[in-house]
Order: structure tokens, then C-alpha cells, then sequence
């Protein structure tokens, strides 16, 4: 397994602020999950009018921002943002791919340019180097121990225990449970858990992540009052049993 970058956060420690843009419900949703996989906090919008006024309550640290909203282009929302906030961080969604296309969005200010379709991981790879070069944030050592009341995961040992109990799983139920454990009591959609844990395209094969959710829920849950919640139409979470 890849070791897990150090978190990065605000130079006060708090939580990096991000701020999602794109009027594709879908996408917006998978791109959020893993943003806030980094442990940060993460808002949406699917306008150009509803990410300016966002914007100016949330103040991000960075946007991850597409070209082509219903209501106008994200180059005239690119030049609000700017105004209100010189220094955010704007990655630049789009379609197109043209030189013409890429020399627009940087001469507007944008800080990097990312084409659909795209792998998540490079997207949030985009936006930590963005935040990084700017000097907006600092890094922790990530810790290995994630904690959920009673559930416990060693994430360099590759163990979980409930209640002190060892629970034996395989490596894909072990990265669906990580999922959980690092986004406790937030809603998880099929989509996101797709494309987190099995780097599926959207819309992908639901039923996995069905499968290996009953998976989990005989070995985390069994005999146990369960902590693994279904939210009908939206979703997974979990969150610890209260005591």
C-alpha cells in the first residue's frame, strides 16, 4: 500500500476550505467526497451567481471551478473571486482541451487547468500542489490510528479491531471501511465509494458497493448494534453506537 500523504491543513491548524463549482450533480458529488477524503472542509455550487455568494461567506482556500456554468462562464466568476479574495487557489474544470481554450483560463488567472474526463486523485494531487506552492497551508503527519467509538483501524498494520475484537478483512473490505471511518457520520453516496475505493468511471456498477457493505456489516456489525447505516437514496455512513 502507498503510504498516505501528510495532511494538510490552514497554518492554524484548522481544516483546508474548499469550494466546488460544476453544475453536473454527479460529478460535484464525487469531486466533493474526495476532497473531503483529505479531511477538509467542502462546499458546492451549480452556478455561477450561487458560487460567488458562497465564495464570500465560506472564503475558500481553494476552487476547483468549471468553465461552463448554465448562467455564465466560470472566466467571469474567476474575476469576482479574484476581487473579493487576490489569493484563492482556482483549478479550472472543462471539456475542452484546446491551446486557445487553456491560454484563456490562465490569462484569466486561473492556477491550473484539469480536462474531463479526469482521475480523482490527480485532481486532488492538482489542488494540495496548488495550495502548497501558494503557501496557504501547512502539513501534519498523518496519524495511522483512525478511531469510531468502539472501532478501531491501524491503517500502516492493517488491522481493525471492535471493542478489542480483531476483525479479519480483505484488502477491498479493509479500503471500503477506511472510507467510512475517515468521513464518520457523512453520507457516502454509491458514486463517491465507486470512485474512492474502486477508481470506477461514473456510473459504475452499484451492486458492488451493495456486496461489500453486507460484507463489512457481518463482520463490523454482527452480533453487535451496528455502527454501518444505510441512508435510503443517498447513501452509507457510519457512525459509533452511542453508549
Amino acid at each position: 500500500m502507498s503510504q498516505r500523504p501528510a495532511a494538510l491543513t490552514r497554518p492554524d491548524g484548522t481544516p483546508v476550505r474548499v469550494l466546488v463549482v460544476d453544475d453536473e450533480p454527479d460529478l460535484a458529488e464525487v469531486v466533493t467526497g474526495a476532497l473531503r477524503y483529505e479531511g477538509w472542509e467542502v462546499r458546492s455550487a451549480a452556478t455561477a451567481r450561487a458560487a460567488v455568494a458562497e465564495a464570500l461567506g465560506f472564503r475558500p482556500d481553494a476552487v476547483v471551478l468549471d468553465i461552463m456554468l448554465p448562467d455564465r462562464d466560470g472566466l467571469s466568476v474567476l474575476r469576482e473571486l479574484r476581487a473579493a479574495q487576490p489569493h484563492v487557489c482556482v483549478l479550472f474544470l472543462t471539456a475542452r482541451d484546446t491551446v486557445e481554450d487553456r491560454i484563456a483560463g490562465i490569462t484569466a488567472g486561473g492556477d491550473d487547468y484539469v480536462t474531463k474526463p479526469f482521475a480523482l486523485a490527480e485532481l486532488v494531487a492538482r489542488v494540495r500542489g496548488l495550495l502548497r506552492r501558494a503557501g496557504m497551508t501547512r502539513e501534519r503527519a498523518a496519524s495511522a490510528l483512525l478511531t469510531v467509538g468502539d472501532l478501531e483501524m491501524d491503517e500502516d498494520a492493517h488491522e481493525v479491531t471492535r471493542a478489542g475484537e480483531p476483525v479479519e478483512l480483505s484488502p477491498t473490505e479493509f479500503q471500503l471501511l477506511r472510507c467510512l471511518m475517515r468521513n464518520p457520520r457523512r453520507v457516502l453516496s454509491k458514486a463517491q465509494l465507486l470512485d474512492l475505493v474502486w477508481s470506477y468511471d461514473f456510473g459504475g456498477q452499484a451492486h458492488v458497493v451493495e456486496l461489500y457493505i453486507s460484507y463489512l456489516r457481518r463482520k463490523i456489525d454482527a452480533g453487535r448494534e451496528p455502527m454501518i447505516h444505510t441512508v435510503r437514496g443517498a447513501g452509507y455512513l457510519l457512525k459509533p453506537v452511542p453508549r
